[in-house]
């Protein structure tokens, strides 16, 4: 059953977390998708990829192998056919999308109340959705997990 992940970012950025999270998806085999609401941010997480530590193959929307790349950052529906659609900087991603994934993941800043805002909005609508929903803390440290829906 597919379920959403809700990352409370507050003691790492987004660059440091999310290729954390991205290593993780690809060992389970997954193909992913990230959301993001602008292309200049879009293009900025691109950079941040390719300069990280490890390799984490992906590539920018609107390329002709989109459909083939293992990881797609995207500003709307993605063409890879995830099975994990990660939702970044407070990109929408609707409860009858989650349906089709292995998982989706909303990592927001907990630092920016508008994103906690949106997030909280969020969480609400998967949850009245009745979908499974985990919510994941850093603020003292490693991840905890904070609260948790099941599906009824």
């Amino acid at each position: 059953m597919s379920e959403v992940f809700f990352y409370h970012l507050t003691t790492q950025p987004l660059e440091q977390t999310l290729p954390k999270l991205l290593g993780l998806a690809r060992k389970a085999g997954w193909r992913i998708a990230i959301r993001g609401k602008t292309a200049d941010r879009l293009d900025w997480l691109d950079a941040k990829l390719w300069e990280g530590g490890g390799f984490l193959p992906h590539g920018r929307a609107g390329g002709e192998h989109d459909a083939d790349q293992p990881i797609l950052l995207t500003e709307d529906t993605a063409k890879n056919t995830p099975d994990c659609l990660i939702s970044v900087d407070g990109a929408d991603l609707t409860p009858d999308e989650v349906p089709a994934l292995k998982r989706a993941m909303i990592l927001f800043d907990g630092n920016d109340g508008d994103a906690v805002a949106f997030a909280r909005t969020q969480w609400k609508a998967v949850t009245a959705a009745d979908i499974p929903a985990k919510y994941w803390s850093q603020e003292n440290g490693p991840w905890e997990m904070k609260a948790q829906h099941l599906a009824s």
